[in-house]
């Protein structure tokens, strides 16, 4: 019972703070994304004109709604990623990396351009019609299908750094790595998405919906790692006797 009280009022470390929030974040979008954006007719990447005048002309409420899920997002992801690269820090100093960091600035990425998507998604549900809304639209979809770039990065460095950290389980790094392959290929293909849309859409939707489950399982990791040692500090062992004599090995 002593060990249980204990435990309930110990501190919550960071990596428990990242993990919460790698959770919160994959929520987060999932809402905005399958119970507003989707249900109220979001074109799809490469939709005609007329379909897109039509949706933000009578949607907009919808758009402002999960527009305003859009900034939490952005913090809850940010803190994740710095909550990785701390867990991992230790390990990557002893191997002279800096996955984690590659998968860090990947989030950032990602957040800087998600940010250009909503200010333009916001832009066309509060403009009629006019000579503008055809190029804004052709930038959003171009800046949606090349932010897969930037997830790939953040899948890969993330993973290879939690493996290597032993925060992961091999088969969920080979999940991070397989989602990193669907979003590079969908970034790559990004002229032929906004073209032809179709099953080389699904592409990316099917990298999103892994990378989705790739957050979940790695705040979980985060939650329940332990706290790492401060750099530069070794851990000191000490037998019985050093212990009863107050000395140390």
């Amino acid at each position: 019972m002593h060990s249980k009280l204990k435990l309930r009022g110990s501190p919550t470390t960071f990596s428990q703070v990242g993990g919460l929030s790698g959770i919160g974040f994959a929520l987060v979008i999932l809402l905005a994304n399958h119970l507003i954006f989707v249900p109220a007719g979001l074109p799809n990447t490469g939709a005609g004109l007329g379909e897109v005048t039509a949706f933000f002309d009578a949607e907009a409420d919808a758009v402002a709604l999960g527009s305003a899920f859009i900034p939490a997002a952005w913090v809850l992801a940010t803190v994740f990623g710095a909550s990785a690269v701390a867990a991992a820090r230790r390990s990557e100093h002893d191997r002279g990396e800096a996955w984690a960091l590659i998968g860090f600035g990947g989030i950032l990425l990602q957040n800087v351009n998600v940010a250009a998507v909503s200010a333009i998604r916001l832009a066309l549900s509060r403009t009629g019609v006019d000579e503008g809304t055809a190029g804004l639209w052709a930038l959003h979809d171009a800046l949606f299908g090349l932010n897969g770039t930037f997830l790939a990065l953040a899948l890969v460095g993330l993973s290879v750094a939690g493996t290597r950290a032993r925060l992961l389980r091999p088969w969920q790094a080979v999940l991070g790595y397989v989602a990193a392959a669907l979003q590079f290929a969908s970034a790559t293909l990004t002229p032929w998405v906004v073209e032809y849309g179709g099953v080389f859409g699904l592409i990316g939707l099917s990298g999103w919906l892994i990378w989705v489950a790739w957050l979940i399982l790695y705040g979980v990791a985060l939650l329940r790692a332990a706290p790492e040692q401060p750099l530069g500090r070794p851990v000191v062992e000490r037998s019985s006797r050093d212990r009863a004599h107050g000395k140390v090995r």
